[in-house]
Formats: structure tokens, C-alpha cells, sequence
């Protein structure tokens, strides 16, 4: 049986990875803010749950001890290195060998040649300011995170997320290596699939060390970009 450590556990993205985790029979650990924890409690008896921050050095050392993988949300919140910390964390505490997934926005780019809209560039420099003059969120400090990731010699893998949306599972979503490209143009994904994404890539070792930009794979462009291909 796997083990497998879910740090930021008790957010939307989170639970929906610890179902998926449960559904496929393995041991969860769950890491979440004490004040959280009561969003884990339907599954009370089924996990683990190691409260505190997940930028807090000892307690990711104790939740990735012996697990497998570690699926981590990489948030920005506040101004205290809180995504860099937690990405840090895990890449010197987990296991060697581990498979290591790391969740963030398509704003992260690994080689550069993404191709953001201008209506994305701004709605990302607004959020910027904003994060900063009420010092609520920190979007470069996900940027230095992904930078310690993606030179790092472990197992990793870092999924990039479109826009959110809840609803029923449409199935595992479709990927590309660069924002722009037509297959990621509807630019949505349900949450429960995010998170089916980031639990596949445990075993899905051709996802190690990329960085997939994901889509819902029943959205108009992953449906035109399947339908040009069979024309081919």
C-alpha cells in the first residue's frame, strides 16, 4: 500500500485529493492549519492529520516521513515565504526516491516560452499589488518556489492549473508544456479533476520533471485539438 502525504489537506483542492487517494487504497497523511482540521473531520478514521503551517519546517518533516509521494498545494498567502518554505521543506525532508507533485497557476513558467493573454498579464499584475499592499498574498514567492523545484534533483512534478470550477468529474484532464498552445484556450478544469491530475501523476513517471499546463480534457479546445488529430 502506498502512503502518501497531502499538505494543504483541508482546502477544496486538498479533500478532493484525499478522496481520490482513499478511493485508490492508500495511506493518507493529512497536513493542514490546526484551525482547519475540522474540514477533514468526514474522514475521521481514515487518515492521518498532522496540524499546523505547512511552511513550518518540523511538521513536514513529520508528515513525509516513510510516504511515497507528497502532493503539495503550493499557496501564496501572507507575506512570509509561505510557498518557498513549504516547497522547501519537502524537497529536503521527503523521502529519496519520493514522487513529489507540487500544484500552482499557469503564471509559472519553467522555460519561459509560455504565451500569456494580455487580459491574463494584467489580471496577474493587479493581483500582484493587491497582494502586497494588504499583505494577503505573495504570487513571487510561488514563482521562487517553483525555481527551487525545478532545480532540484527529486522525483517532481509541478501541475499548473486553468481557471477552477466545481462539478462533476469529466475525467483526467489533457496537458501541454506551454501556456498558449490551442489544446489549453478554454482555459477551465473542474477541481475534483485537478486534484485526479495531480494523484494519477504518482504513478505516471513520464510526468517527472515537467511542468503540464492542464485543461479539462470534455472542454471545447481539448475536444477540437482531439478531433484535428483524428482527422490526421
Amino acid at each position: 500500500m502506498k502512503k502518501v502525504c497531502i499538505v494543504g489537506a483541508s482546502g477544496k483542492l486538498g479533500r478532493y485529493m484525499v478522496q481520490h487517494s482513499l478511493d485508490r487504497g492508500y495511506e493518507v497523511v493529512g497536513v493542514c492549519r490546526e484551525k482547519s482540521a475540522v474540514k477533514l473531520d468526514r474522514f475521521k478514521g481514515r487518515i492521518t492529520i498532522i496540524p499546523g503551517a505547512t511552511n513550518n519546517r518540523e511538521v513536514i518533516r513529520k508528515a513525509v516521513e516513510g510516504c511515497d509521494a507528497v502532493l503539495t498545494v503550493l499557496v501564496p498567502w501572507g507575506i512570509q515565504q509561505y510557498s518557498s518554505g513549504t516547497a522547501q521543506a519537502v524537497l529536503d525532508y521527503a523521502r529519496t526516491g519520493a514522487r513529489l507533485i507540487f500544484s500552482c497557476g499557469w503564471h509559472i513558467t519553467r522555460d519561459g516560452q509560455d504565451v500569456y493573454s494580455r487580459t491574463f498579464k494584467l489580471i496577474l499584475k493587479a493581483a500582484e499589488w493587491i497582494g502586497r499592499t494588504l499583505h494577503a498574498v505573495e504570487i513571487d514567492d510561488q514563482v521562487e518556489a517553483c525555481r527551487r523545484i525545478f532545480s532540484s534533483s527529486t522525483r517532481w512534478t509541478v501541475v499548473r492549473g486553468s481557471g477552477l470550477e466545481e462539478g462533476e468529474s469529466q475525467g483526467l484532464p489533457v496537458w501541454s508544456r506551454h501556456v498558449g498552445d490551442p489544446i489549453l484556450a478554454s482555459n477551465i478544469t473542474r477541481r475534483v479533476d485537478f486534484a485526479l491530475f495531480m494523484v494519477a501523476a504518482i504513478d505516471n513517471d513520464e510526468l517527472i520533471h515537467e511542468a503540464p499546463a492542464i485543461v479539462g480534457c470534455r472542454t471545447p479546445s481539448a475536444l477540437a485539438f482531439k478531433a484535428d488529430h483524428l482527422q490526421r
